[in-house]
């Protein structure tokens, strides 16, 4: 059986990365292809000794309804011991390369279409000779590379991560990109690009409920006691540590949109200053202080729930940002949702290959009838 393989990779953590790679999954299924799927290097990990597998092989198994053992679905646990061990000379990088071949050999075997999902970004696995790039060019892979785009410095990282992968790349995806952007990105960016020799596969916009978690979602996975509460349909993309003087914090809140500020407290300037900023859907207070009754008040009054969360302000900074980073694009929900986003903004067929098209024509021919052009009734 001939085997298409795909990279998917991404310029950076955070591009949407896993759900464009588990969303291709689906579309090839519905195609009738027998899709495998891989994550060589385990990044995303609970432990720092790696004890924890990485959750996107174990979702990939789940939503694609694989068999395979997770061994062989990740053969490297890049954990911080993993990688201080390969600094010391503890790894062999050529061991390590057979290894993440011998395991797509396992699962390649009997499957129409192979996934390789890539690291947090490209360049993860130099230190041991296995960045995406080198991992493409010992699966012989072809290349999807997952981007962000809000202004043109961005294409800097485009242009140099298509060098590196040379013509393997099949093209760029541009993922949840803002109304704001759509337009330059359209007009200027992907012209430049494809000027370049670099393919744009697809501009998918961006979604509230693919970008954030929604507040109460938050404070559950906090593990918060919601001191007031507010809109339910808040979302919160990212976060602000109100660590300033109080005109200084407003004129910085005043600047984003989709915000959640995290801060002592006994920090009832910072807390004020919040609350006059529209762009902030929720205040996050740790150290285990009150606020005053009035400030409650106020934030009661506006509709912006305050949370109160244990632990020092940098801690829950990292926990908070962890369930944004990781919750996003992670169940089925979400993954249907970006099926259908690439299905209306992508060549999903340049994709997956020349089968898949293959495969897509005889399902649209199916669905047709074999007279249907014969119909004298239709249109």
């Amino acid at each position: 059986m001939n085997t298409h393989t795909l990279l998917v990779t991404s310029i950076a953590e955070s591009t949407g990365k896993t759900a464009v790679t588990l969303a291709l999954g689906g579309l090839a299924q519905e195609r009738g292809l027998t899709v495998g799927y891989m994550k060589p290097k385990g990044t995303r990990l609970q432990s720092n000794v790696g004890k924890t597998l990485d959750e996107d092989p174990m979702l990939a198994r789940e939503l694609l309804g694989l068999e395979s053992e997770m061994h062989q679905m990740e053969p490297i646990v890049y954990s911080p011991t993993f990688v201080d061990g390969a600094i010391r000379g503890q790894e062999d990088p050529d061991e390590l390369g057979g290894i993440v071949e011998e395991r797509f050999g396992e699962l390649a075997a009997d499957t129409d279409l192979m996934l390789i999902e890539g690291g947090g970004s490209w360049t993860v696995g130099g230190i041991v000779e296995l960045t995406d790039v080198d991992v493409a060019d010992r699966l012989d892979a072809e290349v999807l590379l997952v981007a962000d785009y809000e202004q043109s410095s961005d294409l800097d990282d485009v242009v140099a991560a298509a060098e590196a992968f040379g013509d393997r790349l099949a093209g760029v995806l541009f993922n949840g990109v803002t109304d704001a952007a759509f337009d330059d990105l359209e007009q200027e960016a992907v012209p430049f690009l494809e000027s370049r020799g670099i393919s744009v596969l697809g501009v998918v916009p961006r979604e509230r409920e693919l970008a954030g978690v929604r507040v109460d979602d938050l404070a559950e996975e906090l593990g918060a006691n919601v001191l007031t509460g507010g809109d339910d349909d808040a979302y919160v993309e990212r976060f602000l540590v109100g660590a300033m003087g109080g005109d200084a914090a407003l004129r910085y809140f005043r600047r984003t949109k989709n915000a959640a500020v995290i801060t002592g407290g006994d920090r009832s300037e910072i807390i004020a200053a919040a609350l006059e900023a529209p762009g902030v859907n929720a205040i996050i207070l740790t150290g285990g202080h009150r606020p005053t009754s009035a400030v409650l008040g106020k934030a009661e009054q506006r509709g912006v729930p305050v949370l109160s969360v244990t632990g020092d302000t940098l801690s829950v900074v990292d926990r908070a940002e962890g369930v944004v980073n990781t919750g996003r694009a992670r169940d089925e929900e979400t993954i249907a949702r970006m099926r259908e986003l690439l299905h209306d903004h992508a060549d999903v067929d340049a994709m997956l290959g020349a089968e898949a098209a293959a495969a897509d024509e005889d399902v649209t021919d199916t669905d047709a009838g074999p007279d249907a052009d014969d119909d004298p009734d239709a249109e």
